[in-house]
């Protein structure tokens, strides 16, 4: 049934070798030794632009015909997507605007303009964004780059699960942060595919859990967003979904909501043991673990999928924790 093949997943593998190389599969003794598993961590926050979203940035960009190049493209983003449409645009000479909502921390916001990129903040959420992006492709012609509900962006974020089958070929379970889908999509294909008995689980925000609550109602829903220290979770799916509602349906088979002291430890735990800053959202797993709301195989992975997060923030999560 899958909307994308595990064939255009090699392809995108061979596609983006231009713009970004594959990220390191670290071993955590720490997570380890207190599960008395095989923990290993998925360093996506090593890419050039600290996220795994690039590899879906450059593969959907990278297949844009010369004339869709020359008119321009948008995407709408939580932050991680952007920064990495505005830096593969700006390896090609595109023409980018980004739009995000005044949810987007500073942080990211700073790196968004870093890239060259025109940045256009419209509204509270990543609908009211998406809602600009398309006036843009209809008013001046500009290729929207979906950050997740697209083939192209999906088979780019699966070429990370080739990498992690090619380090781990015993891997049974990985855990990830879920917001869009598009991660857990192209991962689903390449690792369910090959190994139909792994467990792929899914890790959302309370504040904000829009694909657990729509695949809980059926359908795709709006949910309202809520500050929170995993902001790259937020974001809804998109009511004419189109992809990764089905695919997240399909292979994830298990979604965790976590309350934000989990991401908060996840990151305090990072910083303090591996000595690597980390987002919200990328510390979901750790937090999991460390709170034990997920059943582990022998043989973990966690993706740790990005480092977008003001310097305050981490500093202030240090003292509380540490004092």
């Amino acid at each position: 049934m899958e909307s994308v093949l595990l064939r255009e997943i090699w392809q995108a593998r061979k596609r983006i070798s231009a713009i970004t190389q594959p990220t390191p599969l670290i071993y955590s003794e720490n997570l380890s030794a207190l599960t008395n598993k095989s923990v290993h961590l998925k360093m996506e926050n090593w890419n050039t632009t600290h996220s795994f979203k690039i590899r879906g940035a450059a593969n959907k960009i990278l297949s844009l015909s010369p004339e869709q190049r020359s008119r321009g493209i948008t995407t709408f983003s939580t932050g991680n997507f952007g920064i990495s449409v505005g830096y593969v645009a700006k390896q090609l000479g595109i023409k980018a605007v980004i739009c995000i909502s005044n949810r987007v921390p500073q942080a990211k916001v700073n790196v968004l303009e870093a890239t060259g990129a025109e940045i256009k903040v419209i509204g509270s959420s990543q609908d009211d964004a998406e809602r600009y992006s398309r006036e843009l492709e209809q008013k001046h012609g500009l290729s929207v780059i979906h950050p997740f509900d697209d083939p192209k962006v999906i088979a780019g974020y699966g070429t990370m699960g080739l990498e992690i089958l090619y380090d781990l070929p015993e891997v049974d379970t990985v855990l990830a942060g879920l917001s869009g889908g598009g991660l857990h999509s192209g991962l689903g294909v390449t690792l369910k595919t090959m190994h139909p008995d792994l467990r792929l689980i899914g890790l959302s925000t309370a504040r904000g859990a829009t694909m657990y609550e729509s695949l809980q109602a059926g359908y795709p829903i709006e949910l309202q967003e809520k500050d929170t220290l995993a902001d790259s979770l937020l974001g809804g799916i998109g009511k004419n979904n189109q992809y990764t509602f089905s695919l997240v349906q399909a292979y994830v088979d298990e979604i965790k909501v976590l309350d934000e002291q989990l991401f908060a430890d996840g990151m305090t735990y990072m910083l303090d043991k591996h000595r690597v800053i980390i987002e919200g959202a990328a510390a979901s797993g750790i937090g999991a673990i460390l709170h034990q709301q997920v059943h582990l195989g022998n043989h973990v992975v966690i993706v740790i999928s990005g480092s977008s997060v003001d310097t305050s923030t981490i500093l202030k999560l240090m003292k509380d924790k540490f004092g």
